[in-house]
């Protein structure tokens, strides 16, 4: 039985960090409706950055450069390109991020070469044992910084005149221009925080229990994205439970892989992707997604 509870708390502390991913896909959505495919490299740089610096002005510094960096190369790919782009079509756009991915991901596979990078937090390997349960400190730190991160966001989007208007730009973008609202500045803030997110969870999937950041550690990203599309991408909400949802399933099969042994090896990466199907057959708009009606 502890062994449940210790697969069901990692889970939910992975999966509160999938959901910072998972969040800064639908943040750019909602503001731009463009699947942001480019979404893995920004959390490269964040905790690329994080890594090198942290030697030279420690950890929490480090963090901060990291997470300014990530939000400053968002903001500069969507002002750079994807507003240079003479392109109306969503679905291109989103090729374009694919294109900016690559190259992004590139360069920084090239300087970090063979290399497994510490990310040197304060946490290191230890354990925290709680009534025969066994959670390492970072596990518990995600979470509770996620979960921080996650309502902050929430209340910024709820409250603020920020998000007040990226709802109102995600509702009829055409009348929230007209209305005031500058759509270019929404966007700009999207790609920002969206690249901020990305920052703080490339620190929580690079810290104990795994070695550190290495030239793989982008393909993370695309486990939140089926998080994402399964809560709804256009709903921050669906993002949240999207997340949670995933790390459970990705927690739960890993753990008892042994007994899963039919099924083949490496059943723990394919798990989020099968759920995700099953959901999307039930529910094509996802769990928390706005259906689109189409009058006839």
């Amino acid at each position: 039985m502890s062994t449940f509870i210790e697969l069901v708390v990692n889970g939910i502390s992975v999966g509160s960090v999938y959901a910072l991913i998972a969040l800064g896909f639908v943040i750019i959505f909602k503001a731009t409706e463009v699947v942001n495919f480019a979404h893995a490299s920004l959390l490269l740089v964040g905790g690329y950055i994080t890594a090198v610096l942290h030697d030279e002005i420690g950890f929490w510094p480090a963090l901060v450069a990291g997470i300014a960096v990530a939000a400053a190369v968002g903001a500069a790919v969507e002002f750079l390109v994807l507003r240079r782009a003479k392109v109306e079509n969503h679905a291109v756009l989103a090729i374009v991020t694919i294109g900016v991915d690559i190259i992004l991901t590139t360069e920084l596979v090239r300087r970090i070469g063979t290399e497994v990078l510490s990310m040197g937090d304060p946490w290191g390997n230890k354990i925290v044992t709680i009534g025969g349960v066994s959670v390492a400190q970072t596990r518990i730190a995600a979470f509770l910084i996620a979960g921080l991160l996650i309502t902050a966001f929430l209340l910024a989007f709820r409250y603020t005149s920020w998000g007040v208007s990226m709802r109102a730009a995600a509702e009829d973008s055409e009348t929230a221009a007209l209305m005031g609202i500058k759509l270019s500045r929404v966007s700009l803030g999207a790609w920002a925080v969206a690249g901020g997110l990305a920052a703080v969870a490339a620190l929580f999937l690079c810290v104990f229990p795994t070695p550190g950041l290495d030239r793989s550690t982008s393909f993370a990203a695309m486990k939140a994205f089926p998080a994402a599309i399964l809560g709804g991408l256009d709903s921050t909400t669906g993002a949240l439970v999207g997340g949670l949802i995933i790390g459970l399933t990705e927690s739960l099969v890993v753990g008892y892989q042994g007994d899963l042994a039919f099924m083949g090896r490496g059943i723990g990466d394919v798990a989020p992707f099968v759920v995700m199907i099953a959901i999307l057959l039930v529910r094509p708009a996802g769990l928390f997604g706005t259906r689109e009606l189409t009058r006839v």
